[in-house]
């Protein structure tokens, strides 16, 4: 018997049990598409916080206390990195609050920034109309907002909020400028934001604190060295490491690719375990398949087919059914990740990586599981398997 006469008997026995072919296979479809669906949304999830850095701002570097050390950061503190580390250019405190604004009759929960001067130049922020507000408005504390494309859809209905004023903690701010459109990414809102003085946020606070600093670099080149005078400075002063995290944008986003990837790992192996669990049915139904033809194939043999006939049918019917469920869940993987992006507004990426190595394992599944019961059914003795009832 040739190849083709194999194939053409495999897909034969397949075609005479379409059902139980289907739910053979459709552990490996559900594991393939699972695996594809679970990578392509850790990918999504890379390139998409890799994005919202790299939107961040140019060669930003972030100063943050770490938790647990007790310690502060000061306001004072930004411009005194700024005069004592030369690869620096900006350096800008940031206070961070929620708080419910209110605009006439309406009201919206909205996430505040307080910033201080050069917070455009280090976080690559253009105002769609309006203006930024100056350092004599940080210094006098002056009532000045500029909001996001968000805000103004949810507090003020669409209609332009330059010049109208909101209310933020009992404290009526002018608004002077609205921000640029920076769009959704992970589920987050970029353009949910109301930016204010810091010396403002921290009244509203009752803080002198700062929650973080940042700095621009003056190249990307700069950076890491800006990063090693900092964080020099920081030990000089608390005789302690690890009290003050520094990190620039491509430590980030190295640590960022390094955590997805094992996330990515860590999904795919969990996805693949379904792989095997379809393996396991293919490996059963074969097995089950021997059983129920070993009268013919008593037969086959008596009329002269080879053990290496009866061996290839098996193998090519597994890995038919492994192949053709591959096949289904690539295509399903693909689909699911297209509903999960478009209902739940995540990005995903299917790789082509992926696929290959999904359709690759699935191919493998079947040539693996379908390995035993199709050297069962070439080994049966020809005059004991037409005794079989």
């Amino acid at each position: 018997m040739n190849f083709w006469e194999g194939i053409k008997m495999a897909w034969a026995s397949i075609k005479s049990n379409k059902m139980r072919s289907f739910l053979t296979a459709l552990g490996i479809i559900f594991g393939v598409g699972a695996v594809i669906a679970m990578v392509s949304v850790a990918q999504g999830a890379s390139r998409d916080i890799t994005a919202q850095i790299e939107s961040m701002g140019s060669n930003m570097i972030t100063v943050m206390s770490n938790r647990g050390s007790g310690i502060s950061l000061k306001m004072e503190e930004a411009e005194e990195l700024l005069e004592r580390v030369p690869t620096i250019t900006e350096a800008v405190p940031v206070v961070n609050l929620n708080a419910t604004v209110k605009w006439e009759t309406n009201t919206y929960d909205a996430a505040i920034e307080g910033v201080g001067e050069g917070y455009p130049q280090v976080r690559n922020l253009n105002t769609g109309s309006g203006r930024f507000f100056t350092a004599d408005e940080i210094a006098n504390r002056t009532p000045v907002a500029l909001i996001g494309e968000t805000v103004i859809t949810e507090l003020f209905e669409g209609k332009s909020p330059l010049g109208e004023k909101i209310n933020i903690k009992g404290q009526y701010f002018t608004v002077i400028g609205v921000l640029e459109s920076k769009g959704s990414s992970m589920g987050q809102d970029n353009d949910d934001t109301i930016l204010i003085p810091v010396t403002l946020a921290q009244r509203l606070s009752l803080t002198t604190d700062v929650n973080t600093i940042y700095l621009k670099a003056k190249s990307g080149e700069e950076a890491d060295l800006a990063v090693a005078h900092v964080t020099s400075i920081y030990y000089q002063k608390y005789k302690r490491e690890n009290m003050v995290r520094v990190m620039s944008q491509d430590e980030m986003l190295s640590t960022i690719n390094s955590t997805t990837q094992t996330f990515a790992l860590m999904l795919g192996a969990i996805a693949g375990i379904s792989l095997l669990v379809g393996g396991i049915g293919i490996m059963n139904i074969m097995l089950v398949s021997v059983t129920e033809i070993t009268r013919e194939i008593g037969i086959r043999k008596a009329l002269g087919a080879k053990s290496s006939d009866i061996l290839q049918q098996f193998l090519v019917e597994s890995i038919f059914l492994s192949v053709g469920g591959g096949v289904i869940g690539i295509a399903a993987g693909i689909g699911v990740s297209l509903l999960i992006s478009i209902l739940g507004g995540w990005t995903t990426a299917v790789s082509p990586a992926s696929v290959l190595i999904s359709f690759t394992f699935a191919f493998a599944v079947g040539l693996f599981f379908g390995g035993y019961p199709a050297y069962k059914a070439a080994k049966l003795d020809p005059i004991v398997a037409l005794r079989h009832e």
